[in-house]
């Protein structure tokens, strides 16, 4: 089987053709799929999913981008969607690459929710842009799930990989890192340890190459997407750069998805 481990199956994009995008996921072998919330306004989809969808493993979040948008009941709000299924922590993180960040608030919300996956000892899906440093800090004094947590798409240094792997950290591979202009991504992920790879479509973001791109589709408004059932092609590619044979490294990630993500 295939593990997704990181995308929002609950976006607007997918909606419209969800079932179709479902029944293609089972065709392609897709065992499981960490479906990420974003805020409190997407939490109750990813919710009905995972009641939907056995392949669902729902994770609940405060994304950076949106902490602006925090009510005063959030954190109430998140500890009643976790006691409701299994579920994991995230999206959450840090991001100084986007217009008007509020750092401050930024890192609150981060904290609270690691402190929170550190308690109950549940998987963490952690999304950084352009903080790194301030990352590793943070993961350095406060505490983590002793199970481990997951860097989405990790776009840091080569060198920050050991530091991060003896806290905890996974590695997650997209598909958008077989664009040419990705190499530096792609040299970064030859040096992840393989007990810490994991693979990710991150749908319906971060599309492969067009040329890899098996399920093409469009949202409501024609524009295209990254289908979920894209996975398999992500492992193909993740296969090509590390120099392993397919089914070698599906059984190495078959076997961390399920060392970071099997719930209680």
């Amino acid at each position: 089987m295939l593990f997704d481990a990181h995308n929002h199956l609950q976006d607007d994009r997918l909606k419209p053709n969800l079932e179709a995008v479902m029944a293609a996921a089972r065709g392609q072998g897709i065992g499981r799929m960490v479906v990420n919330g974003s805020c409190e306004a997407d939490w109750p989809d990813v919710l009905a999913l995972a009641r939907r969808f056995p392949q669902v493993l729902p994770s609940f979040g405060y994304h950076p981008w949106y902490v602006k948008e925090c009510t005063a009941q959030w954190q109430a709000r998140l500890l009643d969607c976790l006691a409701q299924v299994p579920s994991a922590i995230g999206e959450i993180g840090l991001d100084s690459w986007i217009k008007d960040c509020d750092v401050a608030r930024q890192e609150e919300v981060f904290i609270w929710q690691l402190r929170l996956a550190a308690e109950r000892d549940l998987p963490a899906s952690i999304h950084c842009l352009r903080a790194w440093g301030r990352l590793l800090e943070i993961l350095r004094a406060e505490p983590r799930p002793r199970r481990g947590f997951l860097l989405h798409s990790y776009g840091g240094a080569r060198e920050l990989i050991p530091p991060l792997a003896k806290l905890g950290a996974y590695f997650s591979m997209p598909g958008f890192f077989a664009h040419e202009r990705k190499a530096r991504q792609r040299e970064t992920f030859r040096h992840v340890p393989p007990d810490r790879l994991l693979i990710e479509t991150d749908a319906p973001d971060q599309p492969l190459p067009d040329a890899r791109n098996r399920f093409p589709l469009l949202d409501a408004g024609g524009q295209p997407v990254n289908h979920p059932a894209n996975l398999r092609a992500v492992y193909e590619f993740a296969a090509e750069l590390l120099g392993r044979p397919p089914e070698d490294l599906a059984a190495q990630v078959e076997s961390n998805f399920l060392r970071l993500f099997t719930l209680p």
